[in-house]
């Protein structure tokens, strides 16, 4: 990494921060003391941006170009993450009789973080492919990917850390957020990004957009995007929970940092060691494995021994790793010419993450928290399908 890309990884670590809205769910629960449902709304209005903007985007940028695409997602992003500052949460929020309003004042943030988010994928993770030698775009999206992990993570840790050095509650996330995206904006228009453009025989339209859906191997391939998507916000949404209902853990003491250290700390290890990995294994082959590996995991949460718990979600966590960026590279490299027409819509289908959390909050106050994880056993076996169909595919191909 040098100073020409770093904007880049900073603003992907700026796209990490949309995933905040997973844990705010447990946070935003105890805060307001709203039911599971209404605390999912977070995750739905952030992600159901994705699905709204993701494609018009990818449209945009077919005619305005990656920089412009970015700058216009960060001034999004910025513009809602200082409504709870102006509001008065920036560490001591005060709850009271109109708490409800201020909770709808951070609906209103994460609705247009999540804009930003969604702007920032679309023209985010094709600009790696302009970044990376020939062959190493996988292993370079795995590694920015990364860096998406970390504004993840965000979430989780510092809640609990600034909670206990220096009794700020968690709305101090919106200042801290707020001050990354500024200063990934003067560093991207700072520094210039050198790189190679794919040469764009046609201008995407709707109609091409869509038509690429009629391709069963690009509809599947969204699909899962869509569903891997929503089952990782299940999953940190639903962690902390889990852990307080089962096993009587504070979320804000302890079960947000368990739940990172054992889910998204797994996720930022093995994209940086999937980027090495790569190198000599085949990306389709790796999909395999690491769905395998998160199926195993899940299975491992629906028995009551808290040590076979906390291994599912470790292996959960380092399974989901490299899912997201090897679909997401896998599915770029086998049609390149239609870069941003496949790029606006595997970036819609991150709109799972609005989805199926509100249904895994409804099974869960419907049932339990813990049949609530049927939701993820049926998400991760359409990936297990998935990741098969592509390494048939390469088999008939090598054939």
């Amino acid at each position: 990494m040098n100073k020409r890309t770093l904007p880049i990884f900073l603003i992907f670590i700026s796209m990490g921060m949309i995933d905040s809205a997973g844990p705010m769910v447990s946070l935003a629960q105890g805060s307001f003391n709203i039911s599971t449902t209404m605390a999912s709304l977070l995750p739905l209005l952030a992600y159901i941006m994705y699905g709204l903007l993701s494609v018009p985007v990818g449209l945009l940028q077919d005619k305005k170009g990656k920089k412009f695409v970015l700058n216009l997602g960060l001034a999004i992003a910025l513009l809602g993450l200082v409504i709870p500052i102006f509001s008065g949460m920036y560490g001591r929020m005060v709850v009271d009789s109109s708490s409800l309003m201020q909770f709808y004042k951070i609906l209103a943030a994460i609705l247009l973080l999540g804009a930003g988010g969604s702007i920032l994928q679309v023209s985010g993770n094709p600009i790696m492919r302009d970044i990376s030698e020939e062959g190493h775009y996988s292993k370079n999206l795995s590694l920015a990917q990364s860096f998406i992990t970390i504004g993840s993570s965000m979430g989780f840790l510092i809640p609990v850390i600034m909670l206990k050095a220096f009794g700020l509650d968690w709305s101090i996330l919106f200042p801290l957020f707020a001050s990354i995206v500024l200063i990934s904006f003067i560093l991207f228009n700072t520094f210039k990004i050198a790189g190679r453009e794919t040469e764009i025989e046609h201008h995407a339209t709707f109609r091409s957009c869509f038509k690429l859906l009629g391709n069963g191997y690009v509809f599947a391939m969204v699909l899962g995007l869509f569903i891997y998507c929503g089952v990782e916000i299940c999953m940190s949404a639903h962690l902390p929970i889990l852990l307080r209902e089962k096993f009587m853990i504070s979320v804000e003491k302890l079960g947000l940092l368990i739940s990172w250290s054992l889910f998204y700390l797994p996720i930022l290890a093995g994209r940086f060691f999937g980027s090495l990995i790569m190198s000599r294994i085949a990306p389709k082959r790796l999909l395999l494995f690491t769905v395998l590996m998160a199926l195993a995991g899940v299975i491992f949460i629906f028995n009551n021994s808290f040590v076979l718990t906390l291994t599912g979600i470790f292996l959960v966590g380092f399974g989901f790793a490299n899912i997201f960026p090897l679909i997401f590279s896998i599915t770029i490299e086998h049609m390149p010419e239609h870069t941003n027409e496949l790029s606006g819509l595997m970036v819609s289908a991150i709109a799972g993450g609005a989805f199926l959390p509100p249904v895994m909050g409804m099974v869960a106050d419907v049932t339990s928290i813990q049949m609530a994880f049927v939701v993820p056993v049926l998400c991760i076996l359409y990936l297990l399908f998935v990741a098969i169909i592509n390494n048939r595919k390469t088999q008939y191909e090598k054939g």
